[in-house]
């Protein structure tokens, strides 16, 4: 019987996400693919070291059992096939059931995700995250030097989501930088029962909605929040937006320009998807983090 991605929830990962591959890139910054592929290739009977995504990657994967496969990983990677076995091997050594992969040997590789019905993409490639993004799949650039959580909460994958340009577009952001706080607040009051228009982030939350539901016969849990610099009376209209999408997050933190890296570092996430620069960059000295280059605080200067 052939096998099928409808259902499930799909995962693309790029190599320097899962593993940490730092020394290994630096080669290829600063030499070329052919230099890069033989050290991969002397290392291949040693192990990559876990990387930023490494542990919610395994988390995912305690969803699958014997008879029942609810989440897929899958490589999605610039590295050229003879690397890719480095990839695989670091995953059997590791013990993470990943089965599939496609290299693409420097090539963008984004336009495998169709066929791979994602439900996201992470890599540590700006240029694979924007085309991704624009191509209407979630993607986020991961910081590789993120502090990891040595796999906190065993039993439990948390995620924290940026609201505006993340799960939600960025129209509300866009007043806020082009008129002010004082205009967004307005805005926002006016449209309060108006949903906002989806961000890119909204079909992964739905799809860990749908994931949770299998939990109630899984050890695993997913527990979600909402981390935004929305306050009050701008709250509102979020909240009722998730409740338009008949989604729901298990906490919400409206922190009003409080800074966020202190909340994060309560919640211990096993990844933050935030669409700022300066809040990416602070939240990744506590916990995984991935930007995610959409809305009109990413547009190429």
């Amino acid at each position: 019987m052939a096998f099928s991605l409808d259902g499930k929830l799909v995962v693309a990962i790029s190599s320097r996400a899962l593993f940490d591959f730092e020394e290994e890139n630096q080669v290829f910054e600063v030499s070329d693919d052919s230099a890069y592929m033989q050290l991969q290739l002397n290392r291949l009977d040693s192990p990559a070291k876990p990387g930023v995504a490494y542990a919610l990657v395994k988390k995912l994967l305690r969803f699958n059992t014997k008879s029942e496969q609810n989440v897929e990983v899958v490589i999605l990677s610039r590295n050229d096939p003879v690397s890719g076995l480095r990839v695989f091997r670091s995953a059997k050594s590791n013990h993470l059931a990943i089965e599939r992969g496609v290299f693409t040997r420097g090539r963008p590789p984004y336009h495998y995700l169709k066929s791979l019905q994602a439900n996201l993409f992470l890599s540590a490639n700006e240029n694979d995250v924007r085309a991704t993004l624009a191509a209407g799949f979630p993607a986020a650039m991961v910081f590789p030097q993120s502090k990891q959580l040595a796999e906190s909460h065993p039993n439990e994958i948390r995620i924290a989501f940026d609201g505006d340009a993340v799960l939600f577009s960025d129209e509300a952001e866009q007043v806020f930088q082009s008129e002010g706080l004082d205009a967004f607040v307005a805005h926002e009051s006016k449209k309060v029962e108006i949903p906002l228009p989806p961000g890119p982030f909204k079909p992964l939350l739905e799809a860990l909605h749908r994931l949770q539901s299998v939990a109630a016969s899984n050890d695993m849990q997913i527990r979600t929040a909402l981390v935004t610099a929305r306050s009050a009376p701008a709250h509102e209209r979020a909240i009722r937006t998730l409740m338009a999408w008949g989604v729901t997050v298990d906490e919400a933190m409206f922190l009003g320009g409080l800074p966020k890296k202190d909340f994060l570092k309560e919640f211990e996430p096993d990844f933050f998807f935030d669409d700022q620069t300066g809040h990416c960059e602070l939240a990744a000295d506590v916990a995984p983090t991935g930007q995610v280059l959409s809305g009109i605080a990413n547009q190429p200067k």
